[in-house]
């Protein structure tokens, strides 16, 4: 008798998933456009973000999401938390910043 298996076996993965420079990129849909979403690794990421989810910085080494709308361009890329990308829709556009708090 084998072990009884304590994870969920995988559920279906979408069939548009590419392998990127750093990561796998999947095609989701949000809002009404089709979406690129880019998970990156912790080693990859190397500069510092800002999350437009939560308005938190997102330091060097941090795995997070890469998102842009699949007929925008490049300077329409945004960097997720990958909390923040999973509840964007729970969340409002755009959270109040401080008065002090730097812009990136």
């Amino acid at each position: 008798m084998s072990p009884r298996r304590n994870r969920p076996r995988a559920a279906a993965k979408p069939q548009d998933r590419r392998g990127g420079e750093y990561g796998l990129e999947d095609t989701e849909s949000w809002r009404g456009e089709e979406w690129v979403v880019r998970r990156v690794t912790g080693g990859a990421a190397a500069k510092h973000y800002r999350c437009p989810g939560c308005d938190q910085e997102i330091p060097p080494g941090v795995p997070h999401v890469v998102s842009w709308p699949r007929e925008g361009a490049v300077d329409d890329r945004r960097h997720w938390h990958g909390a923040c990308w999973n509840a964007r829709d729970r969340r409002g556009a755009r959270p109040p910043r401080s008065r002090n708090a730097p812009r990136y």
